[in-house]
């Protein structure tokens, strides 16, 4: 079900109650869908493992010119 920032604002604790059972809601924003209010029961379990196996092979095929992560951070900080 959708329903709009002020309505899931104004119903908070309504809705909480009605998602323990299982609802769902996407809370829309000028029309455009910003955020899903879902059980935690309802989302699937992340594997750590292949989340950092993931993240290590995407690692591999990026370059940083031999810069270092702190180089990089100030690097974007100036801009």
């Amino acid at each position: 079900m959708e329903i709009t920032a002020d309505q899931a604002q104004a119903n908070f604790s309504d809705l909480l109650e009605r998602v323990g059972k299982g609802e769902q809601f996407a809370i829309t924003k000028d029309g455009v869908r910003v955020a899903m209010l879902v059980s935690l029961a309802q989302t699937p379990k992340t594997d750590v493992r292949a989340a950092i196996a993931e993240l290590k092979f995407f690692a591999k095929g990026q370059a940083t010119g031999g810069m270092s992560i702190r180089e990089m951070i100030e690097a974007g900080r100036r801009g």
